[in-house]
């Protein structure tokens, strides 16, 4: 299975990050790796990693100018897509089908192909635009998940709140690596 996960400059680049750490541990995946300038400032603003050390995560990485990347072709067969995080601007840029960089040529061709793509847009509050451009990637076939915490989990840590996310994300694709706890109904 081959997966294009992008990452730009919202908050929450860590959903992106375990996203590629969990997807690195299942054999049967590639992963293709695009992240924008300010998801790379993201990163060391909002963790200890280092971007060089998210893209040793992926199989292959490239470029956001990277336009001639094969994932920007709807030839190169993938699965699908996901962007987390997915910043306003670039959900205005997929809804809107402004194909100015290889993240959103990718969800395009994602789009076009009538391949998965999801969007993990980390934005509150939203204003109508928001909601506007949400609505139109969705009527466009994107899936938007945003990270929102499930509390049935009883989650002791932040990392049990974005594993689950992550968890939830993968389910779109099939995968399940073991990191949602699953609703069984309220416990008596």
């Amino acid at each position: 299975m081959r997966l294009i996960v992008g990452m730009s400059g919202a908050s929450g680049v860590i959903y992106g990050i375990r996203l590629l750490e969990v997807l690195q541990r299942l054999p049967d995946v590639e992963t293709y790796l695009v992240m924008s300038d300010s998801a790379k400032m993201n990163i060391a603003i909002e963790t200890e990693w280092s971007a060089n050390d998210v893209k040793a995560l992926a199989d292959q990485v490239y470029s956001n100018n990277d336009i001639a990347a094969k994932i920007a072709s709807g030839s190169f067969k993938t699965e699908g897509m996901i962007i987390a995080p997915c910043a306003m601007k670039t959900l205005s840029a997929v809804a809107n089908s402004y194909a100015d960089c290889l993240i959103v040529r990718a969800a395009d061709v994602t789009l076009k192909e009538r391949r998965r793509l999801v969007l993990v847009p980390r934005e509150t509050p939203l204003h109508t635009g928001h909601c506007e451009l949400l609505l139109k990637a969705s009527q466009n076939g994107a899936i938007i998940a945003p990270p929102m915490p499930a509390h049935y989990i009883i989650p002791k840590t932040i990392d049990d709140l974005v594993d689950h996310q992550v968890g939830r994300i993968l389910d779109l694709f099939d995968l399940d690596p073991g990191l949602v706890k699953r609703w069984q109904g309220p416990q008596s």
